[in-house]
């Protein structure tokens, strides 16, 4: 049986280390470095080791567990309320094994391999399309100042380039040059997102659990893989309310003295599938209003009385909740459930 608790606080070269009871007492302190740490995980007895779910955290979390260990992940705002007085990293990995003990305490599921290879993929995509928009505003910005105006967006690139290749316009040579440069480097980012995207499409296709979350109207290749890459067993969720409460897809709360009173949605979840699935529930408001929703249905009676952008976010919820469904209960999409027509 496990007796010992052992808050760690990890950092690329230093690693510390909280030992205690499981009552509280304390045993030991340990400053450690990553071989060092590696030998302390072989000789130490069964253990629960509690580490913050930052940088690395999944990494050292399965290397404990295949020695025998059990490991706790806790996201970092749960373990600040518990550092005492001055920070540094001996307190804060006492901070770590007393938050542990907390009875009411919420725990992060340690991340499998797999799942952290479609994050990387995930987050490489994302980061190249924010490279190819720092570059088309960086384009806008150079013709701007020779009073030239173009909308914001990857779909007036022509209209740059119109600009660009119009001898008409009056640019110096050294700025077309370069207005040249910066469109090549466009193409080039253009060409790595398409490739990263058809990437991430193939594999939705072979995953059984992507194929049947992409049946949903406005869930993509993109979004299916999200929640393959960041969201945990879907077991760990009570329902879907609060799936949807962890992706931050509900309204914050100021109440007090028994009333209640709301705010805008919390947006303190997954950031990532959050505004994948706001962007699909758009798409699928607009599609409405080319092809009207049955009368009656909730769609509709939410068209006529609240503005699009409020329902997309609240249709977003809406899929959050049934995705969760489909993949706790293994269930298929039904369109009445979403819509809900009754």
């Amino acid at each position: 049986m496990k007796d010992t608790m052992i808050g760690v606080d990890l950092a690329k070269n230093v690693i510390v280390l909280h030992g205690t009871s499981l009552t509280g007492e304390m045993r030991f302190r340990k400053k450690l470095s990553r071989g060092q740490f590696i030998q302390f995980m072989q000789r130490q007895p069964a253990a629960v080791f509690v580490l913050e779910a930052c940088g690395s955290a999944h990494y050292w979390s399965r290397e404990l567990m295949a020695y025998g260990h059990e490991v706790k992940l806790i996201a970092p705002q749960y373990v600040r309320p518990f550092v005492k007085r001055q920070k540094n990293d001996a307190a804060d990995a006492e901070a770590i094994a007393i938050a542990a003990r907390q009875p009411e305490m919420r725990f992060v599921e340690p991340k499998t391999p797999d799942q952290q290879a479609k994050a990387v993929l995930f987050r490489a995509r994302e980061r190249v399309v924010r490279q190819r928009t720092e570059l088309v505003n960086a384009l806008r910005a150079v013709l701007y100042e020779f009073g030239q105006t173009v909308p914001q967006g990857i779909v007036h690139i022509k209209r740059l380039e119109a600009v660009i290749t119009d001898d008409a316009i009056d640019l110096p040579d050294l700025v077309r040059e370069e207005c040249r440069d910066l469109l090549a480097q466009i193409d080039a980012k253009t060409n790595r997102i398409e490739a990263k995207t058809k990437q991430l499409a193939e594999l939705s296709r072979t995953n059984v659990t992507a194929r049947r979350l992409q049946t949903v109207p406005g869930v993509g290749p993109m979004i299916a893989l999200a929640i393959e890459a960041f969201v945990p067993a879907m077991g760990t969720f009570r329902c879907g309310r609060d799936f949807a409460a962890w992706l931050g897809l509900v309204p914050r709360q100021f109440s007090s003295g028994g009333k209640e009173r709301l705010g805008r949605v919390s947006k303190a979840g997954q950031a990532d599938i959050r505004r994948l699935l706001i962007i699909g529930a758009m798409s699928h408001v607009r599609a409405a209003s080319r092809k009207p929703p049955a009368p009656g249905s909730w769609l509709a009676r939410m068209l006529a009385r609240k503005p699009k952008m409020l329902v997309a976010v609240a249709l977003a919820n809406k899929m959050a909740r049934r995705l969760w469904a489909m993949v706790a209960k293994q269930e298929d999409y039904r369109e009445q459930a979403l819509m809900g027509v009754v």
